[in-house]
């Protein structure tokens, strides 16, 4: 999606047109391959940054377009949220100081951004999924004003034809429904691009395909999202629900999501990944002009193939073709690894980088042909293995079954090793960077692993959302440190990392919330009360939508007026609720409390409950904290 120039197709005619100009891009694809025209002679490699803002309460920030707008600077651009920016690094040459060229132009650029961000009290932060993203960032407010975003928002909803639904599930459990892809902008990725000869592509992209599910196992560093702890790389999970596009009807077939896996090993040419994407996805947009690719051919030049990259860019596999122009004129092909995750620092991610790019140039002979020595289903389960349990993951290795560690240690590291050498990168940089990856495997602690461990502890004390807090301050202030995840330290529960953020109410409501349906028996409202040792219970209709509470005050009424058998909710719930919304201040919740005499109160957003905020919540936060902070 690249190509900022794009049209919705809307209607038979539009849609004829594009078809014909992708077949066009399809030979004119095919007969580059039969002349040898693509660029071989040279490899480079390069990488995108993508990275998430907060502000100085450690919540996202809007502040994107004042980065941009001072920073002047073509390296950097937009991604869907307001809260995030990206950054692409130039391509070098894959050998000598490669690495330590990329992570000086990283370095430098991130630097820039820092600086800036701090101007406008905000801070950068390097992670696959910010913690404290909610689901106050899911409203179109948070959306980049650009054209193409909402035109990918517009499309994908129409042919989803109903809310995108999350059903993640790891230690706790997340399910979730929202009518727009503004969780795909929760996902930031360190992206790394890798050029192939075309007689090359092949071996390499199985090989690529093979080798994934134990690099991710390393390299996790997304297991929160919304407070809840599910997938080591919950991204893989998240991009792929956030964005699917197939709805109730056709989930009953074996239809393939937009971002995928894979569903076979490649056979034949390049030419055939996207002749598969075509057959799977309709496509959703068209370019801003069209060119005629087999005429441009015809005239000695090197055609964009703008419809075959835009379609592609609508089709996100986690190892996926790019075809581009270098800046010699010549075409040039690139396997782009879409599943390494941002941070936890920029060593950090060069270090991955280098893992992989040295796999991929170490894999060795007798494996060249992976594709007839492992079944493609076993590279499918290893990737979502090492999705969901990171460095904890087991995996199917030719046959064979390895812990993540040993597979990495006994096999990956040595062949990678083998790469980069075969590359002539420098030795000490091959030594820095995979020490860094050994080190980390051995000790089990990459990001995912290290951001569990500490969350847990915030946690004990404290909130979900504020121990999100405290656990991305903490973040922000070890990658500041400048040292490598498997190094940093851990963290203890004290009143610092209870510090004071209960701005809002969301951050200290209950979600553990009983209800019963308004025509349930009282008995049963009495008797959630005993067992959850609760004072209220919310009611809800068949749809789920609040229609009622029911308060232990209440029941003593009823006591005293003239208890009878057979009494049902709704003859007793106050219908008339005093509610708030989830980003309602703390302090103004409490003085309402106050004014109206209330025990407790209901957080709602579209008649949906989402919490509930008593006096008990209230009092565990004074304890925690021995006062609340109003916001500046």
């Amino acid at each position: 999606m690249g190509e900022q120039k794009i049209s919705i197709i809307s209607g038979p005619e539009a849609k004829h047109q594009f078809t014909r100009q992708l077949l066009n891009d399809i030979k004119a694809l095919e007969l580059m391959l039969q002349e040898d025209i693509f660029e071989k002679d040279i490899q480079r490699i390069g990488a995108e940054q993508e990275m998430g803002l907060v502000g100085n309460d450690w919540l996202p920030a809007m502040v994107y377009d004042k980065i941009l707008a001072e920073a002047n600077d073509p390296h950097f651009t937009t991604e869907l949220g307001r809260f995030n920016l990206e950054i692409n690094l130039d391509p070098v040459l894959f050998a000598n100081d490669c690495f330590n060229k990329l992570q000086n132009q990283l370095n430098a650029l991130i630097g820039k951004a820092k600086t800036i961000a701090e101007e406008h009290q905000a801070k950068i932060v390097l992670t696959g999924i910010m913690p404290t993203l909610g689901a106050s960032q899911l409203k179109f407010e948070y959306m980049t004003p650009n054209p193409r975003y909402e035109a990918l928002n517009e499309m994908m909803a129409a042919r989803r034809k109903g809310n995108f639904e999350l059903n993640i599930v790891g230690i706790d459990e997340l399910i979730f429904s929202h009518p727009n892809i503004l969780f795909e902008a929760f996902n930031t990725s360190f992206q790394v691009h890798y050029q192939l000869a075309p007689e090359d592509f092949v071996e390499q992209f199985n090989w690529a395909q093979a080798i994934a599910g134990p690099v991710l196992a390393a390299v996790a560093n997304s297991p929160l999202l919304m407070g809840k702890r599910l997938w080591a790389e919950t991204r893989i999970a998240l991009f792929q629900q956030s964005i699917d596009t197939r709805n109730r009807q056709n989930l009953k077939r074996d239809q393939e999501p937009r971002v995928t896996f894979g569903t076979h090993w490649l056979q034949g040419s390049v030419a055939a990944l996207y002749q598969d994407s075509i057959t799977r996805h309709p496509p959703l947009f068209a370019p801003g002009d069209y060119e005629d690719s087999l005429e441009v051919l015809k005239q000695g030049k090197t055609p964009k193939l703008k419809a075959l990259c835009i379609h592609t860019g609508t089709v996100y596999m986690w190892n996926r073709v790019c075809y581009g122009i270098s800046g010699n004129g010549k075409p040039h092909l690139r396997i782009e690894n879409r599943y390494i995750p941002s941070g936890p620092t920029t060593t950090d991610e060069v270090a991955n980088a280098a893992f992989w790019l040295g796999l991929m140039a170490g894999m060795p002979d007798e494996h060249s042909r992976i594709s007839e020595q492992m079944e493609f289903e076993a590279a499918r389960f290893n990737f979502y293995n090492a999705a969901r349990l990171g460095m904890e993951a087991n995996f199917n290795w030719l046959g064979k079954s390895y812990h993540a560690r040993d597979l990495l240690l006994e096999k990956f590291l040595p062949w990678a090793r083998a790469g980069l050498a075969k590359k002539k990168v420098n030795q000490q940089d091959i030594y820095r960077y995979l020490e860094i990856i050994e080190q980390r495997v051995d000790s089990k602690n990459n990001g995912a692993a290290w951001m569990v461990n500490n969350f847990n502890k915030l946690l004990h004390k404290s909130t979900p959302k504020e121990a999100s807090v405290s656990l991305t301050r903490l973040m922000v202030e070890m990658e500041n440190s400048g040292r490598p995840v498997h190094e940093w330290t851990g963290t203890e529960p004290s009143l610092k990392d209870g510090h004071k953020h209960f701005y809002f109410v969301e951050q200290i409501m209950s979600t553990d919330i009983p209800s019963v349906n308004e025509d349930d028996l009282l008995d049963l409202v009495i008797n959630f009360m005993i067992w959850r040792n609760v004072r209220y219970v919310a009611v809800e209709n068949d749809d789920h939508e609040l229609v009622g509470m029911v308060a232990s005050r209440m029941l003593i009424r009823l006591l005293r007026e003239g208890w009878r058998e057979g009494i049902t909710v709704k003859e007793i719930m106050v219908k008339e609720l005093i509610t708030v919304e989830p980003h309602t201040p703390t302090q103004e919740a409490i003085d309402l409390m106050a004014k109206k005499n209330i025990g407790c109160l209901p957080v709602v957003s579209n008649n949906r409950l989402l919490g509930m905020l008593t006096e008990r919540e209230i009092v565990n936060i004074v304890h925690l904290t021995q006062k609340f902070k109003v916001k500046e």
